[in-house]
């Protein structure tokens, strides 16, 4: 007697993309993508399988909800769908594009375009009578649908590999690498646009972030860091988790404020801040500093003040934006949920101590002249050791309630208090791949 779930069950069906140009370490690539999606539906009972350039989720109704949602912010797919699944004969490829075809005309779909793989040459139809025995069957059971290659509303595909898979309403993934597959980096996270943006498009190629906000409390009010923390927890949900390192600048600003001139300051904080997240990322075996420095956006990403900028460290520092335009980011910001939040009216502690004219065009050995003047390193090192640290956007077993160090439950929700320090965990372990 067939089992009842297995009839209840709902099955997906993952394109992998770019994955798929992998050589030799491409089995790494996908036992990466295998993990992220496991601990994104871990409690949900679903079960994960794949085949080449293929990957399969099977869940039940009451998961789905919580696959779609994951499949949605998971980077390393090309694509996903709801599949109907089915023997590979004739027959039943004909009743699923039909039952498939039929769910589309529910939904308004009155013109369809048929498409189909066949990876088993062994099956009798080839890709030209699939598409057009399907088409011809769909027609038959649903005269007012008609067919249109050019331009149709719906369109289904059919693909024939170890079983039948016939599916519609392809959604788009977010493509790029798993997360994971390309190391570790620090993000300097500000309360903005564009930062975020940076760390999720860093998140696309396959790198795992930690992130370091500075603050000027007790000058900045508290709903700015608390901003940037439902910054953190909107990324880690892409990132599968990350940790947020908060790190208490105002002493280091107000001693800039005090000896520097005041046109500088604004470059010297932005070298305090490379300097102490490098300080940061090498306790952390964190190879690298990411920013969503954009090029000639604001007056310290001319290229003349990058260079002053990046001075103060040896670490590589990517930079996604830094040839994109301003509504670019704001569109990436608004697709990932980021935007409601980033302009919040919350001043940060860049905004607060930024002088009326600032410099535009700084000489890195003249700004090194001013910088080492106020020596700065035992402030850092007391900011970075008395840094506090909160993990964001950690996936939850499904039935379980949030704990208290996820961040906020929604996009743009900013929880009550400020963060609290806690105990820090080990770095997580990049993965290498060979």
């Amino acid at each position: 007697m067939p089992d009842q779930r297995e009839h209840a069950e709902q099955t997906y069906l993952l394109k992998l993309g770019e994955l798929t140009l992998k050589g030799g370490n491409r089995r790494e690539f996908e036992r990466v993508l295998k993990h992220n999606l496991a601990a994104r539906l871990r409690g949900t009972g679903a079960r994960i399988t794949s085949t080449n350039g293929r990957f399969y989720v099977r869940c039940g109704p009451e998961a789905s909800s919580q696959l779609e949602a994951a499949l949605s912010r998971l980077p390393g797919i090309a694509g996903w769908a709801k599949t109907r699944m089915g023997e590979k004969t004739p027959e039943a490829v004909l009743a699923l594009c039909v039952e498939t075809a039929r769910d589309l005309y529910c939904r308004g779909v009155r013109t369809f375009k048929l498409e189909a793989r066949r990876t088993d040459k062994g099956f009798p139809l080839d890709s030209y009578g699939i598409r057009c025995a399907g088409g011809g069957a769909v027609q038959k059971a649903l005269p007012e649908m008609r067919v249109d290659v050019q331009h149709p509303q719906g369109l289904i595909t059919v693909e024939i590999r170890e079983k039948a898979y016939v599916y519609a309403l392809e959604q788009k993934g977010l493509r790029g690498l798993p997360v994971g597959t390309a190391g570790r980096g620090m993000l300097l996270l500000s309360g903005g646009i564009d930062s975020p943006v940076a760390g999720y498009m860093m998140l696309c190629r396959g790198m795992a972030l930690d992130g370091v906000y500075f603050h000027a409390y007790p000058y900045t009010a508290s709903e700015a860091q608390a901003k940037a923390l439902a910054l953190a927890e909107i990324l880690g949900r892409y990132a599968l988790g990350m940790r947020l390192y908060t790190v208490n600048s105002a002493p280091i600003q107000l001693r800039i404020k005090e000896q520097a001139p005041p046109a500088w300051a604004t470059i010297l904080l932005r070298m305090a801040m490379m300097e102490g997240a490098e300080m940061l990322a090498r306790r952390r075996g964190i190879k690298c500093l990411v920013t969503g420095e954009s090029l000639s956006q604001v007056a310290s990403q001319t290229i003349e003040n990058i260079a002053c900028t990046q001075s103060r460290t040896g670490l590589p520092v990517l930079r996604p934006l830094i040839g994109m335009d301003k509504e670019g980011i704001i569109r990436i910001a608004k697709s990932i949920g980021a935007y409601a939040t980033s302009i919040l009216p919350y001043q940060d502690c860049c905004i607060l101590f930024s002088p009326p004219h600032p410099v535009l065009r700084g000489n890195p050995q003249e700004a090194g002249e001013y910088y080492e003047r106020l020596a700065l390193r035992d402030l850092l090192e007391e900011a970075i050791a008395c840094r506090s640290m909160e993990k964001c956007g950690f996936p939850q077993e499904a039935g379980k309630p949030r704990s208290r160090g996820a961040g906020p439950a929604s996009p743009g929700a900013l929880p009550p208090q400020r963060p609290r320090r806690g105990a820090e965990a080990p770095p997580d372990r990049p993965i290498t791949l060979p």
